[in-house]
């Protein structure tokens, strides 16, 4: 009778523990969910901001008119990326055979011997990285993956991704958290064109 008993209750103190354990790893999966939105989390947009900034992210991933002092940014359209409605305007193959690489008027897509890249839409929005987890951007950002997919192909230029990989974490997360703040626009930018395409 003495062994039912000790054999029950260590049997109820392991459950216990073990129910314990595993609510502390839900517990502290939420809270890493909750870092994204929660307070406290303002000074690392702003630095997100400013980093977005003067890395020249929008140079590429924001849409363009052109205005009297050149291109200006539409606000509209911020960090959505090349317009997946704009047609491509024609390109000679021959010039970029002959070592020229050229950009769109609003530098949102660009041709070189890689072929034509489009700048993708980074914005909030579920085209955008509004799915994506802080890992996925990290390994977009600072090891040129393509989504942040380990099996996907590598980022094509301009993206600086070889230079972005020397940015310290927080400065990474800080951006991710940046553009997880943006007004969402809905944009698919086209798939990546091979040099033949053209």
């Amino acid at each position: 009778m003495k062994k039912a008993i000790l054999s029950t209750l260590f049997v109820a103190l392991i459950t216990v523990i073990a129910l314990n354990a595993c609510s502390s790893k839900n517990n502290e999966k939420k809270s890493d969910t909750l870092s994204y939105s929660a307070a406290g989390n303002e000074d690392l947009v702003k630095r997100g901001g400013y980093l977005v900034s003067v890395m020249g992210c929008e140079d590429c991933h924001s849409p363009k008119k052109m205005g009297p002092n050149g291109p200006e940014l539409e606000p509209e359209l911020r960090l959505s990326g090349y317009p997946s409605s704009r047609p491509l305007p024609s390109v000679d193959s021959n010039v970029i055979k002959k070592g020229w690489i050229l950009f769109t008027d609003d530098l949102t897509a660009g041709v070189g011997p890689w072929g034509v890249s489009y700048a993708a839409n980074i914005t909030s929005d579920e085209t955008g990285i509004g799915n994506w987890t802080e890992d996925q951007f990290r390994k977009a950002l600072t090891e040129g993956k393509w989504k942040g997919m380990d099996n996907g192909r590598t980022l094509l230029p301009p993206m600086p991704w070889q230079t972005f990989s020397n940015l310290a974490p927080e400065d990474v997360k800080a951006i991710f958290l940046f553009l997880k703040s943006t007004k969402p626009v809905k944009n698919i930018e086209p798939p990546v064109q091979s040099l033949n395409a053209l």
